[in-house]
């Protein structure tokens, strides 16, 4: 993992981000955004849409605040983004039997039953991540206390513990096989923006030269969360655990907030300093990215193209 591989000083700057789904790579940049997929016959279908120009109040411009709106947008438009790949791949084996519950929304909101079911999805994915990787984390370790009576100490075991229960996560749903071809389009998601980054033509020979690393990737996002709230909740103190789940609550915006301006930082900078701050990250994404063969990077092209055709887009 050489570092002049992963930063380097942007010949054609961007703020374009991506998602892997499923047989396919969602490209975001501040105009527009685009979904490439690869259908069952090999034809790569493409939706792109324009990004909805939002009067932004100062309060959401703010630095810290406007990682937190950030953060919630991003989770509905890679809902979205899975939910229109895996139209493609249905096997029709459920087809037209619908749930009561589907029935009952579709009736009571009509045209905004999507809307309904992208929250809902939202919900359930926040309520998972939160019960598996904060709650859990700090329930089993309120056990330790009468072993560890020291805060600090008891702080750090708490973090690790939750680190290495995300990786342990990861490493479990990336031996499944379908887990590990939207992992292959994650690593052509990335190699396409160095690649573009670089200044040279979107291209699979030119693409393919560059690594699945990115300084500006989720996973590296969820890294700097879990170690910037591993530090911040070292100075807090142990209360009972109810109340430290809760103050967890309340502080996650902060967290969000800090660990945004990190990540914003990082794409942008290729210091040393930001280079150690997103070495555990990247290391992580050794494990979330796979190298792509060239079929993926053709359809990760095509969605870069999509955001970037009508020409330098301005940062976000």
């Amino acid at each position: 993992m050489k570092k002049e591989d992963i930063f380097r000083k942007c010949a054609t700057p961007t703020s374009v981000g991506g998602q892997a789904v499923i047989e396919g790579v969602m490209m975001k940049g501040p105009d527009a955004m685009a979904i490439a997929v690869r259908k069952p016959d090999g034809e790569i279908a493409i939706k792109k849409d324009p990004v909805k120009a939002k009067k932004k109040s100062s309060f959401k411009k703010l630095p810290l605040v406007r990682g937190v709106f950030a953060l919630v947008e991003s989770m509905i438009l890679g809902v979205t983004s899975l939910t229109y790949s895996a139209e493609f791949w249905d096997d029709g084996s459920e087809a037209g039997e619908k749930s009561k519950l589907e029935l009952w929304i579709e009736k009571k909101f009509g045209d905004k039953a999507d809307d309904i079911y992208i929250g809902f999805s939202v919900f359930i994915a926040l309520a998972a991540a939160i019960l598996l990787f904060i709650i859990t984390p700090t329930i089993v370790t309120n056990f330790l206390r009468k072993i560890i009576t020291n805060t600090f100490f008891l702080n750090v075991v708490e973090g690790v513990f939750r680190i290495g229960l995300f990786i342990g996560y990861v490493a479990v749903i990336s031996k499944m096989k379908d887990i590990q071809r939207v992992f292959q389009y994650h690593g052509a998601e990335h190699k396409t923006i160095h690649c573009y980054e670089a200044g040279q033509e979107l291209t699979v020979e030119n693409v393919r030269k560059f690594t699945t690393l990115h300084p500006r990737c989720g996973t590296s996002f969820l890294v700097i969360v879990m170690v910037i709230s591993m530090i911040l909740f070292s100075v807090i103190g142990w209360p009972n655990p109810w109340m430290r789940i809760l103050s967890r609550f309340i502080f996650l915006p902060v967290v969000a907030g800090l660990s945004y301006e990190v990540i914003k930082w990082a794409g942008k900078s290729d210091s040393q300093l930001v280079y150690a701050i997103s070495y555990p990250g990247l290391l992580l994404q050794k494990m979330t990215t796979r190298e792509p063969d060239d079929r993926q990077i053709e359809v990760a092209i095509a969605a870069m193209m999509s955001v970037v055709e009508e020409g330098k887009e301005d940062d976000l």
